[in-house]
């Protein structure tokens, strides 16, 4: 069993639309970045990358090619499980944390791990999503920017 640790912040900004988790959450504004900027699954991409012993997403897909511009973080989980798989590895389970202020997202836990569970071929039980506020600190605890943690571990197939 190989562990990788991933983390992903990006400011809020009005205008985009906020997907976590690879769930569209409605909300007053959206992650600033080249593709749909979904923290939850950015990290998640680190941290399978990393327990893979490969380089870091931005190496993967560069945030100076256009062809991943907009681009859903799903699609880019997808590429990402390949890799995995060409290297004969599978996600044996991963916990995730989210750091933010607003908006809550209980409601929308169940729909995330189902979402990633079908990505990654990964039953719901061995996915952990979670949140917390930064208490008022930083960008975050301002409400300017969502953080995200996630520890994977992987197996060989």
């Amino acid at each position: 069993m190989l562990v990788g640790l991933g983390y992903d912040i990006h400011c809020l900004v009005k205008g985009r639309k906020l997907f976590l988790g690879g769930v569209k959450i409605p909300f007053k504004k959206g992650l600033d970045g080249h593709s749909d900027a979904d923290v939850i699954l950015h990290a998640l991409c680190d941290a399978m990358l990393g327990a893979a012993g490969e380089r870091d997403i931005g190496y993967h897909f560069p945030n100076t090619s256009q062809k991943y511009k907009n681009i859903s973080s799903l699609l880019l989980l997808g590429k990402v499980n390949d890799l995995l798989e060409q290297k004969n590895f599978r996600v044996n389970n991963l916990d995730i944390v989210l750091i933010a202020e607003e908006p809550k997202i209980g409601k929308y836990v169940d729909q995330m791990k189902e979402i990633i569970g079908e990505a990654l071929n990964v039953s719901k039980a061995r996915i952990g999503v979670k949140a917390t506020t930064n208490e008022g600190v930083g960008l975050i605890g301002q409400g300017e920017a969502i953080a995200a943690f996630c520890l994977v571990s992987i197996i060989k197939k």
